[in-house]
């Protein structure tokens, strides 16, 4: 009588060969891509049955969108200009200020390129040895808010004035040591 893992271990090998032997024997599973998974369009009766056109074999369902289409009219419904925004959406915008400057984009993509570590080779570690500030310049919290506050009081936009920073200590090479 043979020992019950002489029996197997074959089966194991054979399912350890690739994931098709495996996939043929039972031992994977095959779930679907929740990504591929589409609904389809209900369908509608046409107001007038005499003028439906013809159809085509083969071509694609009027009322039926792609899964990019279906994607921009969940995230933004209005965007296609369907429909006007209503009087709360406009009543929101309107509070919310003056619209973004039209290079916004350039000035970001500026901005954090700007900000971008790059790696250091083996001379800049040796040369500059001691760890670098963290890239951008700091604002000192209380005067920003001691100012935020005064251009509410005055009634000023909050970007006028000039934003206060910390202004980092400078150290000698020497500043470290006590020769006393």
């Amino acid at each position: 009588m043979k020992p019950p893992f002489l029996l197997a271990a074959p089966v194991l090998l054979l399912a350890a060969c690739g994931p098709d032997t495996s996939r043929t024997l039972g031992l994977t599973r095959d779930a679907p891509d929740e990504f591929q998974v589409t609904t389809r369009a209900p369908l509608s009766m046409p107001p007038a049955l005499g003028e439906l056109p013809r159809p085509r074999p083969g071509a694609t369902r009027p009322q039926e969108m792609t899964a990019s289409q279906q994607a921009q009219a969940i995230l933004a419904p209005g965007a296609s200009g369907a429909r006007a925004p209503g009087t709360g959406e406009r009543a929101l915008l309107g509070s919310a200020g003056r619209g973004a400057s039209p290079d916004i984009r350039n000035r970001v993509d500026e901005e954090s390129l700007r900000l971008e570590r790059t790696d250091r080779n083996v001379v800049d570690r040796v040369l500059f040895w001691r760890e670098q500030p963290a890239p951008g310049i700091p604002v000192d919290p209380a005067r920003e808010a001691q100012r935020l506050r005064e251009n509410a009081a005055l009634g000023r936009e909050a970007v006028e004035g000039e934003t206060p920073v910390i202004q980092p200590v400078r150290r000698g090479i020497f500043s470290g040591l006590r020769f006393w």
